[in-house]
């Protein structure tokens, strides 16, 4: 959400909304004028029955690509339709209007119920060509048994007497019955609008890690049978509070990384059709010169990305707005400011290289961390703004999705105007007077017509997508990495270590030797024989020579292969491997990585680091791993240093 993203809580009040107001665009005025632009043509409005022909949920990944369910390309072109995340700012009167966003009360539910009948939104939805809706929600709202005012659904009279969940449905059921794909997003904790220091800065603010996932689990059972409902967007723009940072992959109370991990796992274990979708860090560190900080964004994906139960469920999203920076919080002046650049500030090919590095290097094909990269928010503040730079980085940053052919969705789809129609909230795409009047961004005078023309008609891949091959970290510094739904369902196969499993789609191919990280791949899969898996600790396999002399050995049986380990510290503990359901080669060849790497020069993964900083023993991707070597010499403490690795044919 627009606003700024990182300040003091222990500075006065006056300052922190001092401070926010410069850091919100639209709030004040802005300053240059700039030409004026005939709009592009607008796109073509569909109806709800042509939406919903047009594509078959539920929608899954391939490589770089979201698919439907026939394995053609569906690109997101969405639009984020707020409220029910909260709009109260945090001071004053909570029923008095001036005290939200932009006076926008939204009473918790989606904005606009109470100006205009839904099926007129859903027609002005399809009018803007966007084919998808991020839905923003409050965990308040899973919990919140009061009933919505009247007032706030008054051009929707079947809505009156319904608590915000049970509108939240109501809004879901018609968004998809009108052909729409939907994207839950958990906004906020509280109903507070997002995104200062405001008490939703982590998944975990306000509530515990658990709390939070039990509510995701509800939330994907509530919409299971709907499978229109297609995607759950874990938290939006995770941030420092006042004393601590987000952090990725240390393992404490702070770590997104593994906090999504384990909740799109669980998601998935609900609902197994659900995209799952992870923003990286939005910001880290004080906003003050001389003191480090920065906005990370997907950046620590290129070295730990997540590996889920099912390989094809992974989104990657970013947010992007003029008045930010890679290390600018967005604040125009005062407590939070610095000199940092913006975005709008880079010209048009430092800009297109710094989206890349925060975001879009994650859709290169062939890598561990390739996914598809969904820019879940960005904009910029459209009718009577005058705003010369921005309106620039819009069309700059519009002509990178274009070239990119990227997944987008714009902040914020509706909002209010009075009865002049002067939007509250000249961000939004669509604005409502009292009266249920549309002003549009189609509707002449918003000078964003053009590029947002532009960016939902360009031209885009289309059709059948091939499937792909998947590379994939597997994760033990902190415990167990359990992401095989066939070990999941089992009791602990190596109790009292820590143990990771590749996805049952997938085999270990690689290793590290000092972190005990894996690596997994589903290149040319063996097909996997009925039979039970086994949990290898001891030497009993080893019998068709000894393949690393002096050294202890964890080997499967003749025709398995590798998909599990487990670890005690540094020491590799046991393989866990499957079986074949055709014959092995068992021929192979030693593989050692005790001295520095050992991977392969082509194939899978070769460019991408998944161990950073160690030294790490990979099999070529027509390999199997078959077996691993530890040691105790020279003070290794049992660390792995060499596999088996044999041909699959």
């Amino acid at each position: 959400m627009r606003t700024i993203r990182s300040v003091l809580r222990e500075l006065p009040a006056l300052l922190v909304a001092a401070l926010l107001a410069a850091a919100v665009p639209g709030a004040v005025a802005a300053a240059d004028a700039a030409p004026a632009s005939a709009p592009a043509p607008a796109p073509a409005a569909s109806t709800g029955g042509e939406l919903a022909a047009s594509w078959t949920g539920p929608l899954s990944t391939r490589g770089r690509y979201i698919v439907d369910a026939n394995g053609d390309r569906f690109k997101l072109k969405s639009g984020n339709w707020a409220g029910a995340q909260g709009t109260y700012v945090g001071s004053g009167d909570a029923d008095d209007v001036a005290n939200h966003q932009a006076h926008q009360k939204s009473n918790n539910i989606p904005l606009g119920l109470d100006r205009t009948p839904i099926d007129r939104i859903m027609a002005d939805f399809h009018g803007l060509g966007i084919n998808s809706i991020r839905l923003p929600f409050a965990n308040a709202l899973v919990h919140d048994k009061t009933v919505v005012p009247d007032s706030a659904v008054a051009a929707n009279p079947r809505l009156k007497g319904k608590t915000p969940l049970q509108v939240f449905d109501a809004v879901v059921e018609t968004l998809t019955a009108d052909g729409f794909a939907v994207i839950l997003n958990n906004h906020t904790t509280s109903y507070r609008f997002c995104c200062g220091l405001d008490g939703n800065e982590r998944w975990n603010s306000g509530q515990s890690t658990q709390q939070w996932i039990d509510d995701w689990v509800f939330m994907a059972k509530r919409y299971q049978a709907n499978k229109r409902v297609v995607g759950a967007d874990l938290r939006n723009e995770v941030r420092r509070d006042t004393w601590d940072d987000a952090n990725w992959g240390w393992g404490d109370a702070h770590d997104e990384y593994t906090a999504f991990e384990q909740a799109g796992n669980e998601i998935l274990q609900a609902d197994p059709d659900l995209l799952v979708i992870m923003e990286g860090i939005n910001w880290q560190g004080i906003p003050a010169a001389g003191l480090p900080h920065q906005r990370p964004d997907l950046k620590p994906v290129r070295t730990l990305s997540h590996t889920l139960i099912d390989s094809n469920k992974l989104v990657y999203a970013v947010h992007f707005y003029g008045y930010t920076g890679p290390a600018n919080t967005g604040a125009g002046s005062g407590p939070g400011s610095t000199n940092d650049p913006r975005y709008e500030d880079f010209t048009p090919d430092q800009l297109a290289q710094v989206v890349h590095s925060e975001g879009l290097f994650v859709t290169e094909e062939g890598k561990h961390f390739t996914a598809p990269v969904w820019v879940s928010e960005f904009g910029a503040a459209g009718r009577g703004s005058t705003d010369t730079k921005e309106r620039t980085w819009f069309k700059n940053f519009t002509d990178i999705l274009v070239k990119n052919d990227t997944d987008f969705a714009q902040w914020p789809l509706v909002g209010w105007s009075d009865a002049k129609g002067t939007p509250n909230d000249n961000w939004a795409l669509l604005s409502y007077d009292a009266s249920g009047k549309k002003t549009g961004v189609e509707d002449g005078g918003d000078w964003r017509a053009s590029d947002w023309n532009k960016l939902v008609n360009a031209p885009a891949k289309t059709g059948r997508i091939a499937p792909v091959n998947h590379w994939n970290i597997v994760f033990l510094d902190h415990g167990d990495w359990n992401l095989s739904r066939t070990m999941l369902a089992k009791a602990d196969w190596s109790p009292g270590n820590s143990k990771g499993n590749c996805p049952d789609t997938e085999r270990l191919i690689g290793l590290s030797h000092g972190y005990g990280r894996g690596l997994c791949t589903d290149v040319a899969e063996p097909r996997k024989a009925a039979g039970a898996w086994e949990m290898v600790n001891d030497e009993r396999y080893v019998k068709q020579g000894d393949w690393a002399v002096g050294y202890d050995k964890r080997q499967c049986p003749v025709n398995s292969f590798a998909v599990g380990y487990s670890m005690n510290g540094p020491a590799m503990v046991s393989l866990l491997c499957a079986p074949s359901a055709t014959p092995l080669p068992t021929k192979g060849r030693s593989v050692w990585f005790d001295q520095g790497d050992n991977r392969p020069t082509t194939g899978g993964a070769k460019d991408s680091d998944w161990a950073a900083s160690d030294y790490k023993g990979q099999c070529t991707d027509n390999e199997y791993l078959a077996g691993v070597a530890m040691t105790w010499k020279s003070l290794q403490r049992g660390r792995p240093a060499a596999l088996l690795c044999r041909p699959l044919a």
